[in-house]
């Protein structure tokens, strides 16, 4: 049976940063089975698919999608008890924001860092999804998926995901082969929150150990105040999240890039001995500023890496304006800022480098 097509949908409605054209074709999936019928659909028709959940690191071009947008829809969640842990899972499109309050609630540990990220379930292990020191590749077990090489539904344990920093098999080497009905995450039960991130480390200096509620307050607060949390009615939250990433470097050519700014630069530590460079002061001390604007395309006035449509923005100058960003960045520093938020439907890569 085939799904229920709609045609020539505006998407920027489904976006947090309110931009996009149409697309051609389009259907929400709210069973495994609409999923396998409309990636065959668009198999046989030979049209491109685009699975779109929360709409929340995402750029979608101003002609739109030239193909089938899948609106992901799956719900449902069960909490499993093991003994010490708890296996939570759930529907690829439940909000993740609501399964994090959930969790908590029940006095589980492992997402309490991860409160007010914008978007659903089934986007959290594409990007290995990370805040203040937590990412999703800590507590995920495994995952459900439609497998369009094989055209079955597989589950893939972590192992296989192959987590790194804001990435996964998912957006890598397996890009477009599978699409995530489901996400099960191991949780502990009456664990410790995790306060291993400076700025919550300063929040809560010289108090008693937080509950995990109060750690969620105030990651929320702390997104807030940087303008990475959506609230209604605040243009300064009308955003794609950090549009780029944190530049990973050796400690060598940290150590350069310190020589370079004639200053110490934040950094905080990464896997194998690398350094994280805090991508907000590079672009401030690239001089680019709070507010700094592109027409209706602008930085946030909270936060730098917050790049927000005042209202009519066109994603042409979004990309202009991330473009200006990435110049600055580079003719000052000598480095290229990678974009984290997902492009689609553009002819060709906006940007100067690819994510």
């Amino acid at each position: 049976m085939t799904p229920p097509l709609q045609e020539n949908v505006p998407l920027a409605p489904f976006t947090t940063l309110g931009i996009g054209g149409p697309a051609r074709y389009f259907i929400r999936a709210r069973s495994e089975s609409t999923v396998a019928e409309s990636a065959n659909l668009a198999r046989s028709k030979g049209l491109p698919l685009f699975v779109l959940g929360g709409g929340s690191n995402l750029l979608i071009a101003d002609d739109g999608f030239p193909g089938l947008v899948l609106k992901m829809e799956i719900q449902g969640m069960s909490w499993i008890d093991d003994g010490t842990h708890i296996r939570l899972t759930a529907g690829a499109g439940e909000d993740w924001d609501q399964v994090v309050a959930g969790s908590i609630a029940r006095d589980l540990s492992g997402f309490e860092c991860l409160s007010g990220i914008p978007g659903s379930v089934g986007g959290t292990p594409v990007q290995n999804v990370g805040a203040y020191g937590q990412e999703i590749s800590d507590t995920l077990c495994e995952l459900q998926a439609y497998d369009g090489q094989s055209a079955r539904i597989v589950n893939i344990p972590h192992d296989e995901c192959h987590f790194a920093y804001r990435s996964s098999v998912f957006n890598t080497s397996a890009k477009g082969r599978y699409i995530v009905l489901a996400v099960s995450y191991r949780l502990a039960k009456h664990g410790r929150p995790a306060i291993r991130y400076p700025e919550l480390q300063r929040e809560f200096e010289n108090k008693t150990e937080p509950s995990l509620a109060a750690v969620r307050d105030v990651v929320r607060k702390i997104r807030a105040r940087k303008a990475m949390l959506l609230q209604p009615g605040e243009p300064d939250s009308q955003s794609a999240g950090s549009f780029f990433k944190n530049p990973v470097l050796s400690s060598e050519a940290f150590a350069r890039l310190e020589v370079v700014a004639g200053e110490k630069v934040p950094g905080y530590p990464a896997p194998d001995g690398n350094v994280k460079a805090a991508a907000a002061w590079l672009i401030e001390h690239a001089g680019i500023a709070k507010g700094y604007s592109l027409g209706p395309a602008a930085v946030s006035g909270k936060h730098t890496l917050a790049l927000v449509n005042k209202g009519g923005a066109t994603a042409s100058d979004m990309i202009s304006l991330a473009r200006e960003i990435q110049r600055r960045v580079r003719d000052r520093f000598g480095l290229e800022l990678a974009p984290e938020p997902v492009f689609i439907g553009f002819s060709e890569y906006p940007l100067e480098i690819k994510s």
